[in-house]
Parts: structure tokens; sequence; C-alpha cells
């Protein structure tokens, strides 16, 4: 009986694990979901609390009930973050904004020639736009902190990189606060050249690094 049961969770766990795996709609290629992956772990986690706190008689139900119970706590972030990434994949499709997953955050890559001018914090036309987009689904998903940090290339004076940084994500946080977004959720930071995605030896890599990240992570 105990085997049985064990066997049952197993394929319980697997199976949500296995669902977190769906179709990127704009790659076509296979993306992992994390609420499968957390459900699936929290089936684990909750079958084991649940056999160890159980009388010996009661073992195997109490791993059932911990199993579900452990689904459903381990699924829940996940989920609420799966389907926000899925609304801002599709607000943010054609706008140069790339969207990636780390976790169970979600990061916002906005390169600098979609947002700024050279040299300056004034947001671009386009740039706005794109935060109008950003800001509709963040309202409509307000469990999530908001993380605005901007970067620069190495070239030039480091106070000046690390001051225009700020002000470019000063200026980011203060678009989606004037878009509705609640300003006790939006924190900005400037890093200046620190955490360079690509190499600053060359123009396309310097390009790259000028850039603003919004993260957004679950509260």
């Amino acid at each position: 009986m105990k085997n049985h049961i064990l066997v049952r969770v197993a394929v319980v766990s697997v199976a949500l694990t296995l669902s977190a795996c769906t179709t990127n709609p704009y790659t076509g290629e296979s993306q992992a979901g994390k609420s499968g992956y957390g459900a699936g772990i929290g089936a684990a986690l909750g079958a084991g609390i649940g056999m160890l706190s159980s009388s010996k008689h009661d073992r195997g139900k109490g791993a059932l009930i911990g199993a579900a119970a452990g689904a459903a706590l381990g699924g829940g972030a996940g989920y609420y973050m799966d389907v926000q990434e899925a609304k801002l994949r599709e607000k943010m499709n054609g706008t140069g904004v790339s969207v990636t997953r780390q976790g169970d955050n979600i990061v916002l890559n906005m390169p600098n020639n979609v947002t700024f001018d050279t040299d300056s914090s004034n947001l671009k036309p386009a740039g706005a736009n794109t935060l109008t987009g950003v800001a509709m689904v963040l309202k409509e998903y307000d469990k999530t902190a908001v993380n605005v940090t901007g970067f620069t290339d190495s070239s030039g004076a480091r106070a000046h990189n690390m001051t225009l940084s700020q002000q470019r994500a000063d200026s980011v946080g203060s678009a989606l606060i004037m878009q509705g977004v609640a300003a006790n959720r939006v924190r900005t930071s400037g890093a200046g050249p620190d955490n360079p995605v690509a190499s600053n030896s060359t123009a396309a890599g310097k390009a790259q690094n000028r850039r603003v990240e919004i993260t957004l992570s679950p509260l």
C-alpha cells in the first residue's frame, strides 16, 4: 500500500511538471512555464510532510492530502507570473523589447535605441508608447514589485554614466507611475557600465549594454 501511494504521488508530480511545458507563440519553441514545476515540487514535498505528520495507518491518506496542498502552494506564484509573462509577451511583440523569465521573476530588456537618444534621459515617443503597454499589464497584475535599472556602456566617465543610468531608470519609473502603476511598487536604480550583457569592445556590444531592465518579482 505504501509503495502504491508513493507511485501515485510520483505520477502526479511528474504530470504537473510536464504540464509546465508550453510553446512560445512568437518563436514556436518549447518553453518551461514555472507553475507546473512549482506545483510538482510542492506536491512531492507536501506528500513527504503529510506522511511524516500522520499516524502509521493514515500515512497514505496524509501523503495524498499533503501532495494536493503542496501542489496548490507551489504552483500559485508561478502560475500568476506565467499568465503575466504571456500578457507581456503579447504586448511587447514587435516593440524590440525582450521578455525573459528568470525563476519566478520576469525581466523586460528595453534597448537604448527604443527608449532614449544618446546622452539623454528623455523618453522617445516609441519608448513611452511601449511603457503604456507595460503599465496596462502591471496594473492588471498588481501583486508584483517593479524594479527598474538603467545601464550604460563603458564609454566616458563612470560618474557621468552612473548619473545618466539613474536618470533613465527614473524616467521609466515615472512613466509607469504616471500610467497608473502604484508608486510604492516601483524602485529605480542606476548601474552605469556594471553588469554588461555584451563586450564593450565593439559598437554592437556597446549598443546592447545601453539598456533599461524592468524586473518583476512576486510580492
